[in-house]
């Protein structure tokens, strides 16, 4: 009796301990459920404020800018770039603007190839033609201020061209295939440290030289490259005012023609003069010995008829 009644009281403890025990879980599942639904608001919440707000948007975009700029300014920065211009400047005096030019090249890092002057005349003799031709090496940063200032120096422009040439790919290929061959050469080198025989060494060295030649070939390509870039090549004309003539006109006609015709008659008497220059040779080598040998020979004709004459007839011939 006494065990019946212990397990019908351990049934009910039991059964009471279940029936608290899913209470509690169905009390603590919707507080569970309320904190992860409270979080993900809170996330959604965000990012609406994200989405909203103007100035977080704004920040987003210049970050943004800033990043495509930066990268822009670094692949700049490693462009390889060929500069060279051409200018045809009309000046007072050529000369001045020659020495002026020098100073603004060596004002900007750079410094003037080459120099020539040239002369020519006019009607007008105590006023010459003065050309000046230069070439200019400035660097690459300092070609646009150079070209302001030399511009600056003449009245009037009368030509001028500017060309770049984009050697970026040929200079990244110069470099990948210089690294290639460098890779290959100290292959070389290690292959020549484990040769055994003397004639395994001597081909190993021969294909070095071949690489080291072609490295050097490679690596000067890459300075001259390096070099046209970083400098850029400006060539100047210097000219002196052309003087405007009025070509309409009575006087200017009686004039031309004046002109045309001591012209003509120059050109006339320096033909004649060259011609008889060009026949003195031959008058003095070829006609006067013909000429000589003909007035011999009939000297010596007309002797013997005389003397035959005399034989014939003494009398007449007396």
């Amino acid at each position: 009796m006494r065990f019946t009644t212990l397990l019908f009281l351990s049934l009910v403890l039991g059964l009471s301990g279940c029936g608290r025990r899913s209470e509690n879980e169905q009390a603590t599942a919707p507080s569970t459920e309320s904190k992860s639904y409270d979080s993900r608001a809170k996330v959604a919440e965000q990012q609406n404020a994200v989405k909203t707000d103007p100035a977080a948007l704004k920040q987003q975009d210049v970050s943004l800018n800033q990043a495509d700029a930066a990268n822009a300014a670094s692949q700049a920065i490693e462009r390889k770039i060929i500069r060279n211009a051409n200018l045809t400047v009309e000046v007072t005096s050529p000369p001045e603007s020659q020495r002026k030019i020098s100073t603004i090249a060596e004002s900007h890092q750079g410094f003037v190839v080459t120099s020539e002057a040239t002369q020519r005349t006019t009607e007008d003799a105590s006023k010459p033609l003065i050309t000046v031709n230069l070439v200019v090496r400035v660097p690459a940063a300092q070609f646009n201020q150079t070209m302001e200032e030399i511009r600056a120096l003449g009245a009037r422009i009368i030509q001028e061209k500017t060309t770049g040439q984009d050697v970026t790919e040929e200079f990244m290929d110069l470099e990948a295939r210089i690294k290639n061959q460098k890779a290959l050469e100290t292959q070389f080198l290690e292959i020549m440290k484990r040769a055994a025989k003397v004639e395994d060494a001597l081909n190993v060295q021969r294909e070095l030289a071949e690489v080291r030649t072609e490295i050097e070939k490679l690596e000067g390509r890459k300075r001259f490259l390096e070099n046209q870039a970083s400098l850029s090549t400006i060539t100047v004309t210097l000219q002196s005012p052309t003087q405007i003539v009025n070509a309409a006109g009575f006087w200017y006609s009686i004039k031309s023609a004046f002109s045309d015709g001591v012209e003509a008659a120059t050109a006339i008497v320096l033909f004649l003069i060259r011609l008889v220059i060009a026949l003195l040779p031959i008058l003095i080598f070829i006609v006067l010995p013909i000429a000589l040998i003909a007035r011999f020979i009939s000297k010596r004709m007309g002797r013997r008829r005389l003397a035959k004459a005399r034989e014939e007839d003494p009398e007449a011939a007396t």
